[in-house]
């Protein structure tokens, strides 16, 4: 069973701050129903990409944000008019992730500017991953996530664009389903799932940036 909460209390981070400093107290505070406090062995700390790109200084100055889209387009895949003029775009960004926008955010952010995914989220992640488990003395997974879409599909949801620590994928090929039928081509997508699984209590708009999901340690890894 897994079981999922996004703990309040999680100030605004700004360029300089370290993520797992500023989350950890709010993380402290999470009671579970087995009477456990804070995080556990076989925990897996879920994190809006956003606050670790304000951390690390990813917002830039953009007179718009097609123009921020543009400069951070490797190549664009798709793109289809809107009913009220405005283009929709499916580009390769940087770091290989084919998405809306390129992943570029003009949400929550001074006028004149967005914001940036992180350069290196895998070693955000790592970074992230070390910090807490110097203050909780396990060592959790660590997701990095950010909003997509499917191409022209309605709707939107969190998917893993960095992990640490866990299981991105897991691999069903070469068993059986309840039918007896060998698997050949199943592979989940284990940290999108559980990407999304937290996006249910965190939200779009309430304030919470991180949750934790418990149940999933087969997922959690001794490597980062």
């Amino acid at each position: 069973m897994l079981l999922v909460q996004a703990p309040p209390g999680i100030p605004v981070l700004t360029r300089g701050d370290d993520v797992a400093a500023v989350i950890a107290p709010a993380l402290a505070t999470l009671a579970w129903p087995d009477g456990s406090v804070g995080l556990g062995a076989g925990d897996v700390v879920v994190i809006s990409s956003k606050i670790v790109s304000k951390a690390e200084g990813r917002m830039i100055a953009a007179r718009d944000r097609e123009d921020a889209i543009s400069s951070q387009t490797v190549r664009e895949v798709a793109r289809r008019e809107r009913a009220d003029g405005s283009v929709l775009r499916i580009v390769e960004n940087p770091l290989g992730l084919v998405m809306a926008a390129a992943g570029v955010d003009a949400s929550n952010t001074p006028p004149g500017t967005v914001l940036l995914l992180p350069e290196d989220p895998d070693g955000s992640a790592r970074r992230i991953r070390r910090g807490l488990a110097a203050r909780f003395g396990v060592r959790p997974g660590v997701l990095l996530t950010d909003t997509s879409g499917r191409p022209w599909r309605e709707g939107v949801a969190d998917i893993a664009i960095g992990a640490a620590g866990v299981a991105v994928l897991e691999d069903l090929r070469g068993g059986v389903d309840s039918y007896g039928t060998r698997l050949t081509a199943t592979v989940m997508a284990s940290a999108d799932e559980l990407a999304a699984a937290a996006e249910l209590v965190k939200g779009k708009a309430a304030g919470l940036p991180v949750a934790v999901v418990r149940g999933a340690a087969r997922l959690v890894t001794d490597d980062d």
